[in-house]
This record gives C-alpha cells, sequence and structure tokens, in this order.
C-alpha cells in the first residue's frame, strides 16, 4: 500500500510506511535471459535443453556458428540469430556463440560420441576435431531446426538418466 492510499486514512502505522519506503527504494533491474546468471545452465544435459531453446527460437544455421559473422549485412547480435549446434551449446554457457567454456567443451565432446556422419563417429578426441564432428553432422543436405532440437533433447534427456 501507499502512504497516501485513502484505505489508510490519515494516519499509516509505521509498518505500513516503513514497507512502503522499502518498496519504492528497491529497484531491482531487469536482466535479459540470456545474460541472467540464474539462466546459466550448470549441467550438461541442461545445456542441450538451453541449446535446444535456442534453435527452435532462432533456427538452425549451416556453414559457420552464426551469419555474417563479421557483422557486413547484419546489425543483429549474434545471440539472436540463427545459429550452428556448436554455436548454440556455447551461446547456451556463455551468451556469446564465439565464447567457448569447460561446459560447453564437455556438453560438445557428449554430443559427437551420440552422433554419426557417415556412419562413423568422430575421428579425433581433440575439442576442435568434435566440434567439427558436430557441425558436420548439422550441415548435413536437408538437417532441419526440429531435427536438431529433437537430437538435443534426446541427449539431454539421455545425460540426466545418466547423470
Amino acid at each position: 500500500m501507499r502512504p497516501d492510499d485513502p484505505r489508510l486514512g490519515d494516519n499509516p502505522t509505521h509498518c505500513e510506511s516503513e514497507a512502503f519506503a522499502l518498496n519504492a527504494s528497491s529497484q531491482t533491474r531487469v536482466q535479459p535471459l540470456h545474460e541472467a546468471p540464474v539462466a546459466r545452465p550448470a549441467s550438461v544435459p541442461a545445456v542441450f535443453r538451453a541449446a535446444a531453446r535456442l534453435i527452435a527460437a532462432n533456427g538452425h544455421y549451416q556453414g559457420d556458428y552464426v551469419p555474417d559473422f563479421r557483422d557486413r549485412e547484419m546489425c543483429v547480435p549474434h545471440f539472436l540469430r540463427p545459429m550452428s549446434i556448436v554455436a548454440a551449446l556455447k551461446c547456451a554457457t556463455t551468451g556469446d556463440p564465439h565464447l567457448t567454456s569447460l561446459l560447453a567443451d564437455n556438453a560438445i565432446a557428449v554430443l559427437a560420441l551420440r552422433l554419426e556422419v557417415d556412419g562413423e563417429g568422430p575421428l579425433f578426441g581433440g575439442i576442435f576435431d568434435l566440434e567439427a564432428h558436430v557441425d558436420g553432422w548439422g550441415d548435413l543436405e536437408g538437417r532441419s531446426a526440429d531435427s536438431v532440437v529433437a537430437v538435443l533433447e534426446a541427449a539431454a534427456d539421455s545425460n540426466e538418466v545418466l547423470a
């Protein structure tokens, strides 16, 4: 209640005035979802789910992390653009599709071991090889955002069972 609320009459109590002062003085800033610390996933299954939401919302991009990564033609922030699977996993953990984290690398490694490209798994175990394998799967002709989201959600379900 506000101190000038007619329901209080002429004399608001001390507690009611203090409650208003606390509410009026507390100005919280609402952070965008991709910046809020609570929004950051803390486990590999949560990373898969967050990446699936990103791709479902923004779209799946084939050929690079994001379209026009040098910003020559677009002025849309990278985290709002369609993105590859690897970029979505990185963006889910860092808020930027170009920055990496240990959790993103773990998610990429787990996903790479689940995917086959031309009947084969990843050839080497380095993170760049694993990224290339995941991107190779995502870049196959006809790969849709729906199929990418389905694979990420299945990977999340599978890893929750294992955890």
